[in-house]
């Protein structure tokens, strides 16, 4: 079983996770600023997701890159999966994306590129994962 890399835990993510890279809850001034400077609508996007979605996820090893980016393209196959929940404040848990669903015009999209992106930057480190035998995880 692969574990959570901080906790003795069946490791089991969420799609937000990728989204931890521009949560801006409590740095309202400093991250917060950076990107609300950038359009994620826009060619900022590509810069949104190399310089903050991806170096985020730095922490996990090949293995934990491989199950988040698998359960990533699973909601991408689901055609009811909806994006843009991920997308605001959620003052329960002390989080709060950049921008709301409001203000990213495709939320699916946007997870899309996510995808294609972390696709390649990790290739290697994937491509090591799937070689592997999950069970032995």
């Amino acid at each position: 079983m692969l574990t959570h890399p901080f906790l003795d835990a069946s490791y089991n993510p969420s799609v937000g996770y990728f989204l931890g890279g521009i949560d801006v809850y409590d740095q309202e001034e400093s991250l917060g600023e950076t990107l609300w400077g950038l359009n994620p609508n826009s060619d900022d996007r590509e810069k949104i997701i190399r310089e903050y979605i991806i170096p985020h996820q730095s922490y996990l090893s090949y293995r934990h890159k491989f199950v988040l980016l698998n359960k990533l393209g699973s909601a991408l196959k689901d055609k009811d999966f909806d994006f843009s929940v991920l997308f605001g404040v959620d003052v329960d848990s002390h989080t709060a994306t950049a921008w709301d669903a409001s203000e990213v015009e495709t939320p699916r999209s946007f997870f899309e590129d996510i995808y294609r992106v972390a696709s390649e930057v990790w290739m290697s480190e994937l491509s090591k994962a799937a070689e592997e035998d999950m069970s032995a995880w």
